[in-house]
C-alpha cells in the first residue's frame, strides 16, 4: 500500500508492504512507529527507540485524509497481531509550509494489560546515507542558554562500522535527553540533519517535561526517532489495560533545500502552531522591574519614578517582578498566597498599577504559579495529595512544594489568584516563572513516577488553555530561571519568551543571536537594560540586544542623563518601527550560529522587502568584518543614529557586505536596514 499526502509546499509518501511496517519516505526500512513494551522489547539488543518488535510488527490497516481550515491532515492506522496493540499516526501540516506536526496513539485491542515503556511520536529513514550529513543540536544552561553545535554525523558521532558486513542494523545511537520539567535546562528538543549536498531537517519536541530525540545509522540510512518520556531515561511507565488508549506528546519536523531553507519553514510552521491572541499583532514594548534594576525589592518608592520614566520612554506594558506579595526580605519560601504586601505598598498596591495605568500602559505582575514555599499558608490550606510526591513524601526542591496540576484543589487555588489579579487589581500582564525542577515526578495515583509527571504536565497545559478561555485579551510571558522550560507546548499558548536571566549585558548577545533557531523571533524576549554608569557605545550595545528580537527593557531609567534616556526612547522608536516586519520575519546567521566567545556576532531578521541585520563587535574583534549579502542592497543605520557612523560597503564582485566599525570601543553594535537597490526583490 502507497499512501501519498501533502499539499503545494510539502509531499510525504508512506509506503507500507503487505509483510512490513508502514515508514515515511522512499528507499527505507524504518518503522513508523516503534513501540517498546515489557515482553515484547526490541528486535535486536540495543538502547535505540528503532528495532522494536512491536514496530516490526505493526501491519497497514489503513489511512485517512481530511483538510481543517489551513491545516491538512493525514491518519495512519497500522496494528500488530501479536500484542493486539493499534497505532494510529496523526500528521497534520499548514497550507504552504513544508514542515508538519506528528503525534501517536496506541490503544490496547488485546485481551490483556499491556506494559508500556516508550513509544515515538514519529520515527523515520532520513536518508540514504549518514556520510555527508551534519547533525546540529543544542545545549542549554543558566545564563547560557542556546548554544549550538553543527558537526558531521559520520565519525565524530556514528562512526563506519562496515554494515552490510554484518546485514545488520546498527546498535549505537546519538541521543539528547532531558529529565524532569526544564525541558530546555541541558539539552534542546529541537535539532537538525543538514546534508552538504542539500536538503535539511529539523525538528522540534512540543513537551513541558521530559523527552528524547536520537539519531543512528541503520542498513538503509540514518533514522530520527522522537519521543515524550520513557522509562530508560525518565522512570515512565503506563500500563494499557484492554480497550485503554494512550497519545504520545506532539512533535514536528520542517524541511528545506538547506538549513537556511528548512529554519524558514519551521519558524511559519511555529506561527501557524500559536494561539491567536491581540499580542500578536500589536508586540508592545515590555518594561520589567527586575533585571539589574529593583531585583525583587520594589516599594511604591521605587516603582512611582521608575514607572513615569518607562513611560517617557515608550513602554506599553510596566511589570513589577517578584517580591511584590512580601512583607520582608526572606520572600522565596513563603511564596504562594500572592496577596500584595502591605509593607512595601503603605497605600496598597492598587496605587502602582494605577499609576501605571495613568500613564498609559499595561500593569503586570510576576507570578511563580506552580510552588508554594514550605513556609507559606498554604501548604497546610491545600490537601497533600495537590502536591507532587513520592513515597506519600511531597517533594521539595530549593525550599519549595510543587503543585500537582492534576488535583482540583491545586487548579482551584491558581484560578482563584489570576483572576484577583486580573479582576480585583486590573493586570493585563502576568510573567510566569518557574524556578524549581521536581524530577522524575510523582508517583501518586500514576504507574510510574513519569505518568504521574507526563499527567502534571498536560494538567498544566489544560489549565493554561482554561486561563486563556477566561481573560483572552491577558499577556503571558513564559519564564524558567530564563529560558529553562521554552518548548512549544508553553510557546505555542504564551506570547513571550525571556530569553535568559543573564545580567552581564556582554554576555548576553549569543544568546539573543541563537533564539530565533528555538523560538519565533516575535516571541524572544531579550532583556536590554541600560544603566546610568555605561558609556553611549555601551548602552547602544545593550539596546540592539533588545532589538534583535522582542524588545524586553528595564533599567534604572530614573536615574539616567537626559542624553541617555534620549538614546533609550531612540532604541524603543526602533523597536516600534521594525515589529510589524518581526513578526513576519525569518532568521538567518550571516556569520553562521554564534559561537559563545565570538569576537563578531551577526543576526539577520529577513521580512518581506526588508532585512533588518544586527551586529555586535566585542573585544578581539578587527574593526572590519565581511557578510554574504542577497544581491544589491542601501543599508542604513536604524540605530543607534547619534553616534560615529559604520560604514557599509558592497563588493559588486562576489556580492558581499563589508562593515567597518571606526574607534577601538571594545563593545559596540549597531541595526541595520537592508533595502534591495531599485528593481531588486
Amino acid at each position: 500500500m502507497r499512501v501519498t499526502w501533502g499539499h503545494r509546499a510539502l509531499r510525504i509518501v508512506i509506503e507500507a508492504p503487505d509483510d512490513g511496517p508502514a515508514v515515511l519516505g522512499e528507499g527505507t526500512t524504518q518503522p513508523l512507529v516503534e513501540v517498546l513494551a515489557a515482553g515484547y522489547g526490541r528486535a535486536h539488543v540495543s538502547q535505540r527507540f528503532a528495532g522494536t518488535e512491536i514496530g516490526r510488527g505493526m501491519r497497514m490497516r489503513g489511512s485517512e485524509q481530511r483538510r481543517d481550515g489551513r491545516w491538512h491532515e493525514l491518519r495512519v492506522d497500522q496494528r500488530d497481531e501479536r500484542s493486539g496493540l493499534a497505532a494510529r499516526v496523526t500528521l497534520r501540516s499548514a497550507d504552504g509550509v513544508a514542515a508538519c506536526q506528528a503525534w501517536t496513539t496506541v490503544t490496547n485491542e488485546g485481551a490483556e494489560p499491556i506494559l508500556l515503556l516508550g513509544v515515538t511520536s514519529l520515527a523515520l529513514g532520513l536518508s540514504g546515507r549518514v556520510a555527508g550529513l551534519d547533525l546540529l543540536s543544542g545545549r542549554g544552561e543558566w545564563l547560557g542558554e542556546g548554544r549550538w553545535t553543527r558537526r558531521p554525523l559520520r565519525d565524530t558521532l556514528v562512526p563506519d562500522l562496515g554494515l552490510p558486513l554484518h546485514a545488520q542494523h546498527g546498535r549505537g545511537r546519538y541521543a539528547q535527553v532531558s529529565t524532569g520539567t526544564w525541558s530546555t535546562g541541558t539539552h534542546l528538543p529541537v535539532g537538525g540533519l543538514v546534508d552538504c549536498d542539500g536538503g535539511a531537517w529539523l525538528w522540534q519536541i512540543e513537551h513541558n517535561g521530559p523527552w528524547r530525540w536520537e539519531t543512528g545509522e541503520r542498513l538503509d540510512g540514518a533514522y530520527l526517532a522522537l519521543l515524550g518520556p520513557t522509562d530508560l531515561d525518565h522512570q515512565w511507565q503506563r500500563r494499557l489495560e484492554p480497550g485503554e488508549s494512550f497519545t504520545t506528546v506532539p512533535v514536528s519536523l520542517a524541511l528545506g533545500a538547506g538549513l537556511e531553507d528548512a529554519v524558514a519553514q519551521l519558524t511559519a510552521h511555529r506561527r501557524a502552531l500559536v494561539r491567536p491572541h491581540p499580542d500578536r499583532a500589536a508586540l508592545p514594548v515590555v518594561f520589567n522591574d527586575y533585571m539589574n534594576t529593583l531585583m525583587g525589592d520594589p516599594t511604591t518608592a521605587k516603582l512611582l519614578p521608575l514607572i513615569d520614566a518607562a513611560a517617557e520612554a515608550g513602554a506599553e506594558v510596566f511589570c513589577v517582578d517578584a517580591g511584590w506579595y512580601d512583607d520582608d526580605a526572606t520572600w522565596w519560601d513563603s511564596v504562594g498566597e500572592w496577596q500584595p504586601s502591605q509593607t512595601r505598598f503603605p497605600r496598597g498596591i492598587e496605587e502602582v498599577i494605577a499609576r501605571i495605568h495613568e500613564r498609559g500602559m499595561t500593569a503586570g505582575l510576576w507570578l511563580e504559579p506552580e510552588v508554594v514555599g514550605v513556609r507559606s499558608p498554604m501548604q497546610d490550606k491545600l490537601p497533600a495529595a495537590a502536591f507532587l510526591q513520592r513515597g506519600g513524601v511531597r517533594l521539595v526542591e530549593h525550599g519549595r512544594y510543587h503543585l500537582d496540576l492534576r488535583h482540583p484543589a491545586a487548579v482551584a487555588h491558581l484560578d482563584e489568584v489570576v483572576d484577583r489579579l486580573v479582576e480585583q487589581l486590573g493586570a493585563g500582564y502576568l510573567k510566569l516563572d518557574y524556578n524549581i525542577d521536581p524530577g522524575a515526578g510523582t508517583d501518586l495515583h500514576a504507574d510510574s513516577a513519569g505518568a504521574g509527571l507526563l499527567g502534571h504536565n498536560r494538567a498544566h497545559l489544560d489549565w493554561l488553555d482554561a486561563l486563556h478561555a477566561r481573560h483572552p485579551a491577558l499577556i503571558l510571558e513564559n519564564c524558567a530561571s530564563g529560558g529553562m522550560r521554552a518548548d512549544y507546548a508553553l510557546l505555542s499558548r504564551m506570547q513571550l519568551q525571556s530569553t535568559s536571566d543573564q545580567q552581564d549585558w556582554r554576555r548576553y548577545p549569543p544568546i539573543a543571536v541563537s533564539a530565533p533557531l528555538s523560538m519565533l523571533p516575535e516571541q524572544a524576549a531579550n532583556w536590554a537594560y541600560p544603566q546610568p554608569g555605561m558609556s553611549d557605545e555601551q548602552i547602544a550595545y545593550a539596546m540592539v540586544t533588545g532589538l534583535a528580537g522582542r524588545l524586553y527593557l528595564s533599567g534604572r531609567l530614573d536615574a539616567m542623563s537626559e542624553p541617555q534616556r534620549r538614546s533609550v526612547r531612540d532604541g524603543v522608536a526602533a523597536y516600534r518601527m521594525i515589529r510589524a516586519d518581526l513578526a513576519a520575519a525569518t532568521p538567518a546567521w550571516p556569520l553562521g550560529l554564534p559561537g559563545w566567545d565570538d569576537a563578531w556576532l551577526a543576526l539577520a531578521l529577513r521580512a518581506p522587502g526588508v532585512t533588518y541585520l544586527a551586529l555586535w563587535r566585542r573585544p578581539g574583534a578587527p574593526p572590519s568584518i565581511t557578510l554574504p549579502a542577497d544581491g544589491p542592497v542601501v543599508a542604513d543605520v536604524l540605530y543607534p543614529r547619534h553616534l560615529p557612523a559604520w560604514t557599509c560597503d558592497r563588493s559588486p564582485a562576489d556580492g558581499t557586505l563589508t562593515v567597518t566599525a571606526p574607534g577601538d570601543e571594545p563593545f559596540s553594535a549597531r541595526l541595520f536596514r537592508l533595502t534591495p537597490t531599485e528593481g531588486q526583490t
